[in-house]
């Protein structure tokens, strides 16, 4: 899962990244509402952090931006002020949940793992295609109720093949997802490339299938 957090405190932003990406997230820092705009503009992500109140704007006025790039894109809203309007103001333009702080990590980690399962996975439990259970609380994946061994980056790219089956993945799209919107700033995808062969070989060897196709000059296709 890949987080945006836009927080001008430097404590609690550098808390949330450390925290996040000690389980496993790939996580985005803005500062400012204006880095905040760039990156919305420039990258996707499946959460987007977003406090109110920030030094050069009104965090509240990035979701109509974030909600036109992106319909699945979660937001919460974070705000030192425990205000109804500010929450109804939010929620009412598209946020999906609020959170006052001062917050505990663990409650705004079981918050955004909720609305991940809830809009990206569509509140399942456990995603099957085929004989294949991935289970997204565990991150575990098995075939015929046997576990397949995956390296953190396998599941994550398997994970972002299946809630996008039948659509085009670019290269580039796949790197920024897994490693953040600073990978597409090289342009060597020999990682790439390794996790994917990895990834396509334990699935065929599962199955004597290849969900992954090569679409020529474009990109990876994972259907099923």
């Amino acid at each position: 899962m890949k987080l945006l957090f836009v927080e001008d405190e430097p404590v609690l932003i550098e808390e949330m990244e450390n925290y996040f990406s000690s389980h496993g997230f790939i996580c985005e820092q803005a500062t400012s509402f204006s880095i905040a705009e760039e990156k919305i503009n420039n990258y996707n992500y499946d959460i987007i952090v977003l406090d109110i109140t920030l030094p050069d704007g009104v965090g509240i006025d990035l979701i109509t931006d974030i909600r036109e790039r992106n319909l699945d894109t979660g937001i919460v809203i974070l705000s030192a002020r425990n205000s109804l309007s500010d929450k109804l103001t939010g929620l009412n333009l598209g946020a999906d949940d609020y959170l006052t702080k001062p917050f505990f990590l663990e409650e705004l980690s079981a918050r955004i793992n909720a609305l991940y399962r809830r809009k990206t996975l569509k509140g399942a439990e456990n995603i099957c295609f085929d004989d294949f259970k991935i289970d997204p609380v565990s991150k575990r994946f098995f075939f015929n109720e046997e576990q397949i061994g995956l390296t953190r980056k396998e599941y994550e790219m398997l994970l972002f093949f299946v809630v996008n089956k039948n659509r085009v993945v670019s290269k580039s799209s796949l790197a920024e997802h897994l490693w953040g919107d600073h990978f597409d700033q090289n342009d060597n995808f020999d990682t790439v490339y390794v996790h994917m062969k990895n990834l396509r070989k334990k699935i065929s060897c599962a199955s004597g299938k290849d969900y992954i196709k090569t679409v020529y000059g474009m990109g990876y296709k994972f259907t099923f």
